[in-house]
């Protein structure tokens, strides 16, 4: 392989990457999943594996494996796994990574087709290949599967007639997907979470006597801005998908694509340059402040967050907590507030050199004689709202002048209802500690 884009203008031969492909394919509607996934799996060479998770709850995981001989025969492989904890963690670590690697020796295999469950979000998938560490599997080192596979792109399925309304709504993700009992997330969440992963989209078209042109366009907007390098491709009644559509909707995914890429807590919050002009209503807004947060005033604010926003995301510097940073993340009517790491300024030398050439320059435009690279930075999309509510609100959250000239001594004495030791969370805010699994927070636990 040979780079020609060099930053001394030189052409480097770069050394092959032999690991096998992994398309994922995301998203709520699964018979779109699996016209996707047949159209995928045509070519000779390629396997799918999917997990129907319907039974995760009662312990019980239905694999299948399907791929075409020479003959163009289609052939299945389907299996029954018993899971004592009813875990979605376990599936995937019991049996979906030693699968990877498993396939990845055979000859006959040279691509793989991960259709996941809808209730799976493909950056957690993502970040267990990357590093989960399998072991105990007969003369193969112990190793995370990235060791032997690689997200090539995610392709997530869109319904054209229903995925806003699932994307900015309030209802648990239990009220209309079966999810093990401990799983208390929102159906918008998860919906966010698969398109914004996403390297391609296909929307899953209504019938056009049925289809509201204005909705369409707004669908469209959010869209482009949620995944804007993804190509998108409309699957019409008229229109189905073909495996030749798919390769050309594949073709058309930039280099430089997400391709299983995971962003963190400290990373810039508008990756691949969205359009920030507003269109059908919809927009991306930013607020960025170097005054610490009231922690009162933005637990009262936070609701100017839930109404009329697809999705808000970004760091907080909140008074009563200067040492890490918080992260918050939205999605419909759902928020969460999570630990998103510490900031510079208060890491010792050895924290220090672990980290990214790249946040150390981004912290150092930034940087304060007083406070160091601490500071607020959040954005939001919005698809009702008024951007200018949403600044005000936030803007009064801040420490006032007062405040702030009282230093950390006064602001350690201020209530802090996103306390680790909070014992009353309202129902609309979700306080929690680093979870595991978590891509944010960067925990390496894996259950």
């Amino acid at each position: 392989m040979v780079d020609q884009n060099a930053a001394d203008g030189q052409m480097r031969f770069l050394p092959a990457d032999d690991r096998t492909p992994v398309i994922l394919v995301t998203g709520l509607d699964r018979p779109a999943l699996s016209r996707i996934a047949d159209a995928l799996v045509a070519e000779h060479g390629t396997v799918q594996v999917h997990h129907d998770l319907t039974g995760v709850g009662e312990g019980q995981v239905v694999r299948t494996l399907s791929w075409h001989e020479l003959d163009g025969r289609r052939r299945q492989a389907v299996t029954v796994i018993e899971l004592a904890h009813g875990c979605v963690s376990c599936t995937l670590r019991e049996d979906l990574l030693p699968l990877l690697r498993r396939l990845h020796r055979r000859s006959s295999v040279r691509r793989i087709v991960l259709t996941l469950d809808p209730i799976l979000e493909p950056e957690r998938i993502a970040w267990s290949v990357e590093h989960v560490v399998v072991d105990g599997l007969p003369g193969v080192p112990a190793a995370p599967a990235a060791l032997d596979v690689r997200v090539d792109s995610t392709i997530a399925a869109v319904a054209e007639d229903g995925w806003l309304d699932q994307a900015t709504g309030d209802l648990a993700l239990c009220e209309v997907l079966p999810v093990p009992p401990d799983d208390e997330r929102t159906l918008a969440q998860v919906a966010v979470g698969q398109v914004a992963f996403a390297d391609a989209l296909v929307i899953a078209g209504s019938d056009a006597a049925a289809r509201d042109a204005w909705e369409s366009a707004r669908l469209a907007a959010v869209l482009k801005r949620l995944a804007p390098r993804a190509p998108m491709m409309f699957e019409l009644p008229e229109r189905p998908i073909t495996p030749l559509l798919m390769e050309h909707l594949r073709a058309a995914i930039p280099r430089s694509s997400r391709r299983g890429r995971i962003d963190g807590p400290h990373d810039p919050l508008l990756a691949d340059e969205p359009s920030l002009d507003p269109d059908c209503g919809v927009t991306w807004m930013e607020f960025h402040t170097n005054r610490p947060m009231h922690p009162g005033r933005l637990h009262d604010a936070i609701d100017s967050l839930l109404d009329g926003v697809v999705c808000a995301r970004g760091r907080l510097w909140l008074a009563t907590q200067p040492d890490e940073a918080l992260w918050l993340e939205s999605a419909g009517g759902g928020l969460r507030v999570a630990p998103g790491g510490r900031w510079l300024a208060a890491m010792d030398d050895d924290e220090l050199a672990r980290v990214s050439p790249e946040r150390r320059a981004l912290g150092a435009l930034r940087w304060d004689d007083t406070h160091g690279d601490r500071h607020s930075s959040l954005v939001v999309l919005l698809h009702r709202g008024d951007p200018a509510d949403i600044t005000e609100a936030l803007r009064a959250a801040c420490v006032n002048d007062v405040e702030l000239a009282a230093g950390q001594e006064f602001w350690d004495t201020l209530d802090d209802p996103f306390g680790q030791f909070h014992a009353d969370p309202c129902d609309d805010v979700d306080i929690e500690a680093p979870m595991a699994d978590s891509p944010a927070t960067g925990d390496s636990s894996d259950h």
